[in-house]
């Protein structure tokens, strides 16, 4: 693969109830579920941090009971986001970074900021919160994710602000959000949201071998040439490879880590 990147796939958090007795086995304490999870699946995208601030001991208790090469992405608090003026964000997004999630080292993957369904696309307000992302955090280079959930966001102007700031835009196979496959940061990041609650793998095989595809693409720094209506007609930056995070995100979210796992599986082999 050469300077092919990294893969990483997961689920959203891993404390669910539906999960017990199904993706957990039978009688697993509650309190030993992260580490279970997190030695069959290699991230998890932890939702938790959107509505209430986390304390560094629980990060680095996480850190802790997963292994070395495991990575959590991190959805940051809602008050950064979820506010009229972006350019006021400043003081949230710091309180945000400097809330202890350095305690996860090595483990600390990108970081989401993910926008109300209702908020639109404005250039300058949104070129200042970008601004406002630190690039650093203890001599950790630090990557963000851009979720927006509104079609004004489908136009050039967004997508040359992201890769101005270097920015991965949140890729979303929804039905109810745009979707932007423009690549424009290091890395990529889709969360993929339509698992199905009559297929046990969330995804069809079918489904799966096609986002495996995607996966291995991206990783090898190419565009899939499937995922129609690109937004700019000006190219990304040329790479090798490029980090991948691919998180199976709501839908029938009780054949979520069963869909994980058998994308996983389809990666191995490929």
């Amino acid at each position: 693969m050469g300077d092919a990147g990294r893969i990483r796939v997961g689920v959203g958090g891993w404390s669910f109830a539906p999960w017990r007795n199904r993706f957990y086995p039978k009688g697993l304490p509650h309190a030993q579920e992260l580490s279970f999870a997190s030695r069959k699946l290699t991230a998890i995208e932890v939702n938790a941090t959107f509505y209430r601030t986390q304390s560094p001991q629980s990060f680095r208790r996480w850190a802790d009971e997963t292994p070395d090469d495991f990575v959590f992405s991190l959805k940051a608090h809602r008050l950064a986001t979820h506010r009229k003026s972006l350019a006021e964000c400043a003081p949230a997004i710091e309180h945000f970074v400097c809330s202890g999630i350095a305690e996860l080292g090595g483990k600390l993957g990108p970081i989401v900021w993910q926008f109300a369904a209702f908020k639109q696309f404005d250039a300058d307000d949104f070129e200042r919160f970008c601004e406002a992302l630190p690039k650093a955090l203890e001599g950790r280079p630090l990557r963000h994710v851009l979720e927006v959930r509104h079609d004004s966001f489908r136009v050039a102007e967004f997508v040359a602000l992201a890769r101005r700031y270097a920015c991965a835009i949140c890729l979303a196979d929804s039905s109810d959000y745009p979707l932007i496959p423009d690549l424009t940061a290091d890395f990529v990041y889709a969360r993929l949201q339509q698992s199905a609650p009559d297929c046990t793998t969330g995804y069809d095989d079918m489904a799966l071998r096609l986002w495996a595809k995607r996966a291995a693409l991206w990783s090898q720094g190419k565009q899939p040439t499937d995922l129609a209506g690109l937004i700019s007609d000006a190219a990304p930056e040329q790479r090798a490879g490029r980090d991948v995070f691919v998180y199976f995100i709501a839908g029938a979210k009780e054949n979520n880590p069963a869909a994980a796992a058998a994308l996983i599986e389809r990666l191995s082999v490929a």
